[in-house]
Order: structure tokens, then C-alpha cells, then sequence
């Protein structure tokens, strides 16, 4: 079963964050990693419960890890329902948490 993906204004504002935090030093690097990004939404659409949950009392909430170089980034994304994931965030591993 897949679910439609859908990406928040906010997680798209992340990207962007992101992209030019890393296209300031190495514009490739940030190629690929928004690559890396963007590939991993498909694990999301098909097999969102798979992801590790973000709260325990929720388990619609998850976050998907994004391997990339020495660290990565996460998204976290909610099963909205049976059709539809949502993507709320992107951060670097790095970052202290979502905002």
C-alpha cells in the first residue's frame, strides 16, 4: 500500500534552510543531499510505519532517518490516515531538535 506524500510549508522552509546552509560551502554537497532527502520521502509514502516513533503516546508520529556523510538529517512525518503522510519538519542530526 502506498500513501500520498505531503510536505508541510514548514518542512519545505526546512529544506530551503538546509540547502543554502550547505550550498554556502559545497553547492554539490547540497545537491546531493536534498537528493538524499527527497529519496527518502519514498520509504516514508510506502512504508511509514516502519520509522521509528517520535512520541510513544502517539504512534502516528514518526521520524524517518536520513543517512547522509557522517551524520544525516530526520523528517518527521504523521499518518495523517490510510491515504495521506504528512511531513512536518526536516532537520540535520546535528540540530538540537525540531522547531
Amino acid at each position: 500500500m502506498s500513501f500520498q506524500l505531503r510536505v508541510s510549508e514548514a518542512a519545505q522552509k526546512d529544506l530551503v534552510r538546509l540547502f543554502e546552509f550547505m550550498a554556502a560551502n559545497d553547492y554539490q554537497a547540497a545537491v546531493r543531499a536534498r537528493a538524499a532527502i527527497e529519496k527518502a520521502y519514498d520509504f516514508a509514502e510506502t512504508m511509514p510505519f516502519a520509522c521509528r516513533k517520535a512520541d510513544p503516546a502517539n504512534p502516528f508520529l514518526r521520524e524517518l532517518v536520513i543517512p547522509f556523510g557522517s551524520a544525516g538529517y530526520v523528517a518527521l512525518f504523521e499518518v495523517e490516515n490510510s491515504e495521506q503522510v504528512t511531513i512536518l519538519a526536516v532537520r540535520h542530526q546535528r540540530e538540537e531538535d525540531f522547531h
